[in-house]
């Protein structure tokens, strides 16, 4: 049974018909398909498919991005990739069945793979703590994260989380410290990288393995540091006021890709990546190919400085910094005290005189 979303009803009433009309043995009895009719209302539902998701609002998106028939991550490991071994356990704690992570083949070349897996069922919902990792969950990452770094084997994650699982257990597990780590790892690995948004990025839960060298994203995921329904509450004191808090957050495709938070939008067939999964399998797999290659050419020290200074940038467009090809640091570049003092002279004196009056002011009154 498809699930539909509530503003796709034109669309669930086309197929309904579609459906009723490919059924030969109906409630009329035996009859003739009318292939005449099935192709005239599959164009109309090809048109307005195209209208409804060519107009989608921040809201609708992040709908698309929950959708219940949406593929997952366990999905797209096993399509995808050959001969996964997945692996468990931190060494520390326990296992964290919300995220699926070992060693794999993508076009015969050793691969890790890492997928945040929030369940096809209410069951597996249940057992996967609906894709909400735990530190033991960050810690598993980090450890064969490491593994593969020392191996030189690229590492491919994929993210789909409404964020980091805020329970009494987790926090006093150390939440914060394991995402921290988390980042701190992605950052240092001198493998390429590559994290790919297929549904939900939220908050810290979706950045400990989403600071890669590549953030691809697909068209109707959405990334953002909080939900638009937490957003709203925070700021109006109203969940129902997500519509606006997800406008006023950024968290679509485009608008990351015009900020340059994201590197690459993966397109989705048409109505959602759910409509036709294979489509959706060829996309993705073009563009992990496509971005493993570029690092062919590439030391692991330029692999690093590249994923370095693309996070360096990010924000900095309208900044102090004049060369953002290459930041070392975040520090602003040195200048000469009197070349500054000279460009800006008749601030400086404007400053000058107003101390003068109001020392003055101070000792005389």
């Amino acid at each position: 049974m498809k699930n539909y979303l509530n503003f796709e009803t034109d669309i669930k009433n086309l197929e309904s018909e579609i459906e009723k009309l490919k059924d030969p043995y109906n409630q009329s009895g035996l009859t003739e398909v009318d292939t005449g009719k099935i192709s005239k209302i599959q164009s109309e539902l090809d048109e307005k498919l195209k209208s409804i998701y060519s107009n989608l609002d921040p809201w609708q998106t992040t709908m698309v991005a929950r959708h219940e028939d949406r593929p997952k991550s366990k999905f797209f490991i096993d399509s995808l990739f050959e001969d996964f071994i997945p692996l468990s356990g931190d060494r520390h704690y326990g296992e964290d069945k919300s995220v699926l992570a070992g060693f794999a083949k993508f076009n015969n070349q050793s691969v890790l793979v890492i997928g945040q897996e929030k369940g096809d069922d209410l069951d597996s919902r249940i057992e996967r703590n609906f894709g909400m990792m735990r530190p033991e969950g960050y810690r598993k990452t980090i450890r064969l994260m490491q593994l593969a770094d020392r191996f030189k084997i690229p590492v491919i994650s994929f993210i789909d989380t409404p964020g980091a699982y805020p329970g009494v257990g987790a926090e006093e597990r150390g939440q914060a410290e394991a995402i921290a780590k988390s980042i701190e790892c992605c950052m240092r690995l001198k493998v390429p990288t590559l994290a790919i948004i297929i549904g939900e990025g939220g908050s810290g839960g979706a950045i400990a393995l989403a600071s890669a060298s590549k953030v691809l994203m697909l068209e109707n995921a959405i990334y953002s540091v909080i939900s638009p329904e937490g957003c709203a509450t925070i700021l109006w004191r109203d969940p129902k006021k997500m519509l606006d808090a997800a406008k006023a957050m950024k968290l679509s495709a485009e608008d990351l890709l015009e900020l340059q938070i994201i590197d690459e939008i993966i397109k989705e067939p048409l109505g959602g990546a759910h409509r036709d999964r294979n489509q959706m399998l060829q996309n993705l797999k073009t563009s992990i190919t496509k971005n493993l290659e570029s690092f062919n050419a590439m030391s692991t020290d330029e692999i690093y400085s590249d994923r370095k200074n693309k996070f360096l940038r990010i924000g900095r467009n309208k900044g102090f910094m004049n060369n953002l090809d290459n930041l070392s640091s975040l520090s602003p570049p040195d200048t000469n005290l009197i070349d500054t003092i000279k460009s800006k002279k008749t601030l400086f004196i404007g400053i000058s005189l107003l101390l003068v009056v109001v020392i003055s002011l101070v000792v005389f009154l």
